[in-house]
């Protein structure tokens, strides 16, 4: 089994203290049963075949819509239950007894759905609160992936339904939608060797750094793909009195994308080193003091003001670390006035020319729960209703979820495209792929060549693509280590903009180690070496 690494924001809390005087043991037990588990075996859903297909786990792409839409579920899924939602939410839409688009998807289900709704930037502390008192709980609950509430790990096993017995193995064949899902994107769904959580997949490629190429064109300059080229395009990008730099901050960029640095733990040659121990993170941080010293970053960005994405969208900066789901957005909105804007992800960036690296996103962005109750029957209606609402992309299903009803909330364009109406946006209450949604699809009709240019982009980046030690394991970071890297990330700044030393860094480096690195280190490499690495 090959393990990867979880970035610092998506590690739990641990619950209990940690005053447990071998702390490690208890966690490499349970990730060690929670290897042990039976994922859902993964049965591939072909009712849409993809343009493009994808390759190494990279999204495929859809160009073209079906002239006739299949259909995978053949009868409404609910047994005329109700059920409440407890999901995040980022616009003003709710579910009144006059929405249209959810009285509407509540007739395809045959259940009715009631949405408990809270502010995206709200829900985790909503979360905390509400998972204490586990009578208050939904019955279905969307949980962020990358940052969990606190105890969550103690909710998970005291208040969801373990969804082992109803998905383990061929059991999930009952429901060819969720069967669908990635292996990978289940097994970030396992806590103590119990499958609890069901995934809404996410991108194996996430972020990227993006030049403007219209501008690099018009100076006759080509995209950089190592660290020497990269000065050398930065400084004849660099022109202040043209009002126009060469970077904004890559304070990420530099470490993941360039140099190739790990976001947490690395493996060398069986034993776990972490992000700031690697020589690749600190010649990141170098090359960071370089790209300042030389004048070569956008001064706001030492100011710390200003819009980064503004700067790059309006050409005052060049180059631009940003995740990928800008590309198409930026894209479509500034060409609106500025038709030759042209931002494109820089490709095969390595610091040395050779052998670059990529750490695979995490399989799953989001995940949900089902709270745990006596009636087998209720959660089995419930997880026909999520098979429902995986449908992969072209579907009848995905259709309905996505877009509501024809003629109210869309009409057919060219080639049998749903076209969004006003009511869609005031109607569709967008929280419902926060719960569970088929695989990761790319399309976007009104852009055809922006989408093979994304898919084409992206299969040859997971051409470098490796996995980390704890790659979407649920492991439990004890709550003595959780400010532990703060300080770390202050002093990347500091040092990045002259204010600290190189010597201040490798000095910290030792301060972290001695105040708890080391201890840290201790307990995931007894959980690594538990795992057989």
């Amino acid at each position: 089994m090959v393990l990867a690494g979880l970035g610092a924001a998506t590690l739990f809390p641990v619950l209990a203290a940690c005053g447990a005087e071998e702390p490690s043991e208890q966690a490499a037990d349970d990730v060690a049963a929670a290897a042990e588990v039976e994922l859902p075996t993964y049965a591939e859903q072909t009712a849409v075949t993809p343009d493009i297909p994808g390759r190494n786990g990279s999204t495929p792409g859809y160009t073209t819509y079906p002239a006739d839409l299949p259909q995978t579920v053949e009868a409404p899924p609910g047994s005329g239950g109700t059920f409440s939602l407890m999901v995040p939410t980022w616009s003003a839409v709710q579910s009144s007894p006059d929405n249209s688009f959810t009285k509407g998807l509540d007739e395809a289900l045959g259940a009715t759905l009631t949405y408990q709704m809270t502010t995206g930037n709200d829900y985790r502390d909503k979360q905390a609160a509400v998972f204490a008192s586990p009578d208050d709980v939904a019955d279905w609950v969307s949980v962020f992936g990358w940052n969990p509430p606190p105890r969550f790990a103690q909710a998970v096993e005291s208040v969801f339904q373990d969804l082992t017995p109803f998905l383990a193995g061929d059991k999930i064949s009952r429901w060819p939608n969720l069967a669908n899902l990635p292996t990978a994107a289940w097994e970030f769904g396992v806590f103590g060797g119990k499958l609890y959580g069901i995934p809404v997949p996410g991108e194996i490629v996430t972020d990227a750094i993006f030049y403007r190429a219209d501008i690099l064109d018009s100076l006759g300059l080509q995209p950089p793909t190592t660290a020497e080229e990269f000065l050398q395009v930065c400084e004849e990008l660099t022109d202040p009195g043209a009002n126009r730099w060469a970077v904004n901050d890559m304070n990420v960029g530099a470490p993941n994308l360039l140099f190739g640095a790990p976001p947490d733990w690395r493996d060398d040659d069986g034993a776990l080193i972490y992000r700031w121990e690697t020589q690749e993170y600190r010649d990141a941080l170098e090359f960071q003091v370089q790209l300042f010293e030389n004048g070569l970053v956008h001064p706001d960005v030492a100011a710390d003001s200003g819009d980064a994405k503004q700067r790059f969208e309006s050409g005052q900066v060049a180059i631009h670390y940003d995740g990928i789901g800008a590309w198409g957005e930026s894209t479509k909105r500034v060409r609106a006035s500025n038709p030759d804007y042209r931002q494109v992800p820089m490709s095969g960036l390595s610091a040395t020319g050779s052998d670059p690296i990529r750490y695979a996103g995490n399989a799953a962005n989001f995940f949900s729960f089902l709270k745990k109750v006596d009636d087998e029957a209720r959660i089995e209606e419930l997880l026909r209703i999520a098979n429902y609402l995986a449908a992969p992309f072209g579907t009848k299903e995905w259709e309905r979820v996505n877009f509501g009803t024809e003629g109210v909330h869309f009409e057919r364009g060219e080639g049998g495209v749903p076209v969004a109406t006003d009511q869609l946006a005031e109607e569709h209450p967008g929280v419902l792929s926060t719960l569970v949604t088929g695989p990761v699809a790319k399309f976007d009709f009104t852009d055809p060549d922006h989408v093979r240019e994304y898919c084409e982009w992206m299969a040859a980046e997971t051409e470098h693509m490796v996995e980390g030690p704890f790659y979407g394991r649920q492991i439990p970071r004890p709550v003595e280590y959780a400010a532990l890297d703060q300080p770390m990330y202050d002093l990347e700044k500091d040092v990045a903009r002259g204010r600290k030393s190189m010597d201040d860094f490798d000095q910290a480096v030792e301060t972290w180690r001695s105040s708890g690195g080391d201890r840290m280190r201790e307990y995931y490499q007894a959980i690594y070496d538990e795992l057989g690495a």
